[in-house]
């Protein structure tokens, strides 16, 4: 039985604490790139939504690293999916004995690395 070579590499973080229209504007900015500059961009990021991308991405390039005992600097992001979780429902109380609805949005992470052809 011969091995096949894996090509790309797929994580999943789910229910992140993230609104998902949040975390897709941080994912744009990283999306094509080599995993290094991925890396760079992601570590300088102010957001909180970079850190929890840093960290999938991070385990994405370790599971290609360990598992599928691929190289890691031929390594880029092909492509990052960000999909709506669960709200988490809330309420506050407001003016006159009444209460709004709060929505606390969640999100699913997927991100996809792909090897570079040399």
């Amino acid at each position: 039985m011969a091995e096949e070579q894996v090509t790309s590499v797929k994580v999943t973080a789910k229910y992140q604490r993230v609104a998902p229209r949040k975390m897709r504007l941080v994912a744009h900015n990283v999306v094509g790139a080599g995993l290094t500059r991925a890396f760079d961009v992601l570590k300088f990021m102010p957001n909180k939504s970079a850190e929890i991308l840093y960290k999938v991405c991070r385990s994405a390039a370790d599971c290609a690293k360990n598992v599928h005992k691929m190289d890691v600097d031929t390594l880029y992001v092909k492509e990052i999916l960000v999909n709506e979780g669960p709200s988490w429902k809330r309420f506050m109380p407001r003016a006159q004995g009444r209460a709004t609805k709060i929505h606390k949005r969640t999100s699913h992470i997927t991100v996809i690395l792909g090897q570079e052809d040399n």
